[in-house]
């Protein structure tokens, strides 16, 4: 389907679905349970039975004719809208960041939109009206949307917080896929969950990031543009630079859960099969 993403990986996150940790109402006809209770009696519909799903609701006279497991749905059930937030600034266009970001974008993504789950696609810096799809068809329009896009500007993590608040619809689930290499970093996720609904930060970063692989005298340049500075790197000035390194990126996991949101650290050229299908639903990101 999709150069983004192997096939053979798009084929197990179809047996997944969004997982959150609160009981969210939609407004259209999804594939969660709603916490509004119409008359649990009352027959609505049929959909495709999925690995995991209850098999007390087979149709399994409908199995014996049409060797199709079919599940009867009997409740309302609502979707869970997925905001999927990506930083296209400039140092996100190295280290192979943005693909990465694009990828697990991509893959929460298509897994929304098998179960009927809307999704929409904001980035910063803001770049006109978010974009937004539904269903299974409209996976590869995604998928070359993420394809399509670029590194430039600055990071206004902020401003892209309070962007999306003042959006109507209901809370949902907002991932947000960055490396957060901003001064604003803490009072956007302080913002975010203001919202209500679920938060989770996927916090992307390269290895030069944590580690950089330079020593001697150099002019190291903001990628985005905030100037340049003249170092004298020596082995021990890397390793201190490391280890704060470190500190920050664990300071930021502590600041986002404080906020409630979670937090997953990935590296811009980790496998993401293995995180996404073993650390995540432990996590309860997918399920």
């Amino acid at each position: 389907m999709s150069e983004l993403l192997s096939p053979r990986l798009l084929a197990r996150l179809e047996t997944l679905q969004m997982g959150t940790r609160r009981r969210l109402a939609g407004q259209l006809a999804g594939e969660h349970r709603s916490p509004r209770h119409g008359s649990s009696l009352d027959f609505a519909d049929y959909r495709t039975y999925h690995p995991g799903d209850d098999f007390r609701r087979i149709d399994y006279h409908l199995y014996a004719r049409l060797d199709t497991l079919l599940l009867k749905l009997y409740e309302a059930e609502d979707e869970v809208r997925l905001r999927l937030l990506i930083d296209t600034s400039a140092s996100m266009g190295r280290g192979g960041k943005l693909a990465q970001a694009a990828r697990v974008a991509g893959a929460l993504g298509f897994v929304a939109l098998v179960r009927r789950d809307p999704v929409t696609l904001h980035t910063f810096p803001l770049e006109g009206a978010a974009p937004r799809f539904v269903g299974r068809t409209a996976a590869p329009l995604l998928f070359r949307h993420l394809q399509a896009l670029e590194g430039s500007g600055a990071t206004p993590f902020a401003a892209a917080a309070t962007h999306l608040l003042a959006r109507p619809g209901p809370p949902g689930l907002t991932i947000v896929c960055s490396d957060l290499l901003t001064p604003e970093w803490e009072t956007g996720l302080s913002r975010l969950p203001a919202r209500g609904g679920d938060v989770v930060i996927v916090h992307i970063l390269a290895p030069e990031d944590l580690k950089p692989d330079f020593v001697g005298d150099l002019e190291l340049v903001d990628a985005e543009g905030a100037g340049r500075v003249a170092v004298s790197c020596s082995p021990d000035t890397v390793a201190g630079y490391a280890k704060a390194a470190e500190a920050w990126a664990d300071s930021v996991a502590a600041r986002a859960r404080a906020a409630g949101a979670a937090y997953v650290r990935i590296g811009s050229h980790d496998d993401l099969e293995p995180i996404l299908l073993g650390n995540w639903r432990e996590a309860g990101v997918l399920r």
